[in-house]
């Protein structure tokens, strides 16, 4: 692993509440961001930080990734907990900026909505399951 680690979306949120440097970053993509909703933190006094991990439409890894996280104003010593749909961009996400300098990068697993039911419902595990707060985009 070439990052600080795992954790779950309750830990992650546990993790958000109890330090006031750490950040959420959502990399889905701006379609993800507008139809299906963002985690919602305002409850902590922050905000998300969107940048997204690929593009859309095309899909290509975005390679102004490390450059928007330094734009956003992402400290370096933070906790950063990175977030995708389902835990498989926000690893990939984590080990970019962990190679860029952020050491206390974290991928958050299962993601916002967590893998496929047996009808292809995403209804078996993430942030929204759990039950975390979020918003409709």
């Amino acid at each position: 692993m070439s990052y600080a680690g795992d954790v779950t979306p309750a830990e992650a949120w546990e993790a958000l509440s109890a330090d006031p440097a750490a950040v959420l970053v959502d990399v889905r993509t701006v379609a993800e961001w507008s139809y299906v909703g963002l985690p919602d933190v305002r409850g902590l006094g922050k905000d998300v930080v969107r940048i997204e991990w690929q593009t859309f439409p095309s899909g290509a890894v975005n390679a102004d990734f490390v450059a928007q996280l330094e734009a956003a104003g992402v400290d370096r010593t933070a906790s950063v907990y990175f977030l995708c749909r389902s835990g498989v961009r926000s690893v990939a996400a984590a080990e970019a900026a962990t190679a860029a300098g952020w050491s206390r990068s974290f991928n958050v697993l299962e993601g916002f909505e967590g893998p496929h039911d047996a009808e292809h419902h995403r209804t078996v595990s993430g942030w929204k399951v759990a039950g975390l707060p979020w918003v409709q985009g």
